[in-house]
């Protein structure tokens, strides 16, 4: 069964270089870093207190990297993503772990795009790079970028019709 068809409300022309939006408020869940921990990134201190608590660079149970970025992913599909004329990404340029995400932080994203043009290619097909910081807003009021990446993303073009299908 196939999923309904929506008509886009982003396509490449509203992603213009300079424009910031910032979205999210996830409260990062303790059992869920713990469970995404024991299925995908298994290491001791994102699923031990006590070895978090005595790790050298963690002052307690932190988020996996991977977690974060799956938490930031998920925002980036419910803000804007999954009511865009998204064709997908060929990848990140760079990806950034800049500090612990721990239980009870309330993660937010801020996103930039750095730059769109058409795809010499496929010209109905605009690229967009964008830099990502996923913020942090810990317990104490103070905010932390615990993570930065830049990739690309590509998007239908609103009036370049795709070539006809063979």
């Amino acid at each position: 069964m196939s999923a309904p068809a929506h008509t886009p409300r982003w396509y490449w022309e509203d992603f213009a270089p300079g424009t910031v939006r910032e979205f999210g408020a996830k409260r990062v869940d303790r059992e869920e870093v713990i469970r995404f921990a024991r299925e995908f990134d298994p290491q001791p201190f994102h699923l031990d207190d006590a070895v978090a608590a005595a790790h050298p660079l963690f002052r307690g149970l932190a988020a996996s990297g991977w977690h974060t970025c799956a938490m930031v992913m998920r925002m980036m599909c419910d803000e804007y993503l999954l009511d865009a004329a998204s064709l997908g990404s060929p990848g990140l340029e760079k990806l950034q772990w800049l500090k612990p995400l721990y239980p009870g932080d309330v993660l937010r994203v801020r996103m930039e795009t750095l730059e769109a043009r058409p795809m010499n290619s496929k010209p109905h097909v605009g690229l967009v790079r964008t830099q990502w910081e996923a913020i942090a807003r810990r317990p104490s009021g103070e905010d932390a970028v615990v993570l930065r990446m830049e990739g690309w993303g590509m998007f239908q073009r609103r009036d370049v019709a795709a070539p006809d299908a063979p």
